[in-house]
């Protein structure tokens, strides 16, 4: 389904149970809605739940430009105010774990309790560096020239090495997105800078998924932010490199249930 929020059209998918409460997933940079279909096939009876695109990914309209972190949140709030969503579980990825902690700072009364996978609070001099390297990569020759380099960062050599189809679909995921949601999105993580605000944040349960293996978001950022938030949980995966839901769907979505069951 589609909805035009902020002047972008956004495609996104409803699920579940519509007896329950909402829970909203977002995904990594380079993939769509479909990064989560285990976990909403797992929870599709405990949960109403909506996975959408960002701008510029999936079906979602490919908005030429960089992107902030505030445009990125004032597309999901407008699309929880498209469709009557007052308050909602969050599980964020990867630049859906950052919008999140925006969230968390600007509406933390439209969140029940939120998990932050495999992302970072601020984002480190290096890795500007590399992010710009990316995006003329993607400007000068399109997104094929991507895709290895980022599936090895984002599983570990087994998990590539099996060759299974939910790897596949990852990196077709990656080909497919728009070069100028790739560049956009990339923009918006060489300003990250939420780590040392998420200590005003308070009231909200959260649950950090850190990926032992994850060189992108490494397990020393993911620290920093639990440390940050009191009362937060935290949960490592290994072994996990960046994307842990899909490379290990049980132990992520053991994480989850026992988190989300508690709130």
């Amino acid at each position: 389904m589609k909805a035009t929020v902020n002047g972008v059209e956004i495609n996104y998918e409803v699920s579940g149970n519509p007896d329950r409460p909402w829970l909203t997933f977002s995904n990594s940079l380079a993939t769509n809605l479909h990064m989560w279909d285990e976990q909403a096939r797992v929870l599709a009876d405990d949960f109403h739940i909506l996975r959408y695109d960002k701008r510029g990914h999936g079906q979602s309209e490919p908005v030429a430009g960089a992107y902030s972190f505030d445009d990125l949140i004032a597309d999901v709030v407008g699309l929880w105010d498209h469709l009557g969503i007052d308050r909602t579980y969050f599980v964020g990825l990867s630049i859906g774990g950052m919008t999140v902690q925006g969230i968390m700072l600007k509406h933390p009364e439209r969140l029940k309790a939120v998990v932050v996978a495999n992302s970072m609070g601020k984002v480190a001099e290096q890795f500007v560096s590399a992010w710009q390297d990316r995006i003329d990569l993607s400007h000068e020759k399109g997104m094929a020239p991507l895709v290895q380099p980022t599936m090895e960062r984002w599983f570990t050599e087994n998990f590539r090495n099996k060759g299974t189809a939910e790897g596949q679909a990852i990196a077709d995921m990656i080909s497919t997105t728009s070069v100028n949601g790739y560049a956009g999105c990339a923009a918006a993580i060489q300003n990250l800078d939420y780590l040392d605000s998420l200590g005003r944040i308070s009231g909200i349960p959260v649950l950090f998924i850190a990926g032992a293996q994850d060189a992108g978001t490494p397990p020393a950022g993911m620290e920093a932010m639990h440390a940050n938030m009191p009362g937060s949980e935290y949960v490592l995966l290994d072994p996990a490199a960046h994307i842990s839901n899909v490379e290990r769907p049980d132990a992520f979505n053991k994480a989850l249930t026992d988190f989300l069951g508690k709130h």
